[in-house]
């Protein structure tokens, strides 16, 4: 299992062919959820084998959007499995791969703890400092694509997302869910104003 070798080729096609318009979802976006994973996984005390197949269902995960945004998972799934057998990945491991790919969905549902660690290490931001910054590139991104007009629709739009969102791992738990209360409070008392 060629795993340094599949995920620099995906890294580095993604690098060099997503939409410059997506701003949110970025090979930035896809490194960072890649730091969250291993720092996740190693919390959680994930062994050596299953980290790699991590690693690589990070680096697939957010594929599918060189062809398409709606439904990019289901995509990502079939590029995977079309990828990944050259560099010697069994039948079991690519279904694992796109079962963590597939978590990652919104509404997250993830069955197992490696799926609840990608689907953590996804959103991982949300309980952050650069919440923000990482907010306003999902904006723009939203807004260019037609999702949303303006930044009322945006704040009732984190609002509704922040307050059905669910950390599943204790340790992104530990980490970030007193960050997302945080920044919930903050949007709380935004979108309370636009009613006044």
């Amino acid at each position: 299992m060629k795993v340094t070798e599949a995920n620099n080729y995906i890294l580095d096609k993604l690098t060099k062919e997503l939409d410059p318009n997506l701003h949110y979802h970025s090979i930035h976006h896809i490194k960072d959820v890649l730091r969250s994973s291993i720092q996740l996984a190693n919390l959680e005390n994930i062994g050596e084998y299953e980290q790699k197949l991590i690693s690589t269902a990070v680096c697939y995960h957010d594929s599918g959007f060189l062809f398409q945004y709606k439904d990019h998972e289901e995509r990502s799934c079939v590029i995977a499995r079309e990828d990944l057998p050259s560099y010697g990945f069994n039948q079991q491991d690519i279904d694992i791969i796109c079962g963590m790919i597939m978590a990652t969905k919104i509404p997250q549902t993830p069955h197992n703890l490696l799926e609840q660690i990608v689907c953590d290490a996804d959103l991982d931001y949300l309980g952050r400092d650069d919440f923000w910054t990482i907010g306003a590139n999902l904006y723009k991104e939203l807004n260019i694509i037609g999702v949303l007009q303006n930044e009322e629709q945006w704040n009732k739009l984190q609002l509704s997302f922040l307050t059905s969102h669910q950390f599943f791992t204790k340790s992104a738990k530990n980490l970030r869910e007193k960050g997302k209360l945080a920044h919930l409070d903050k949007i709380i008392n935004i979108v309370n104003n636009y009613s006044k």
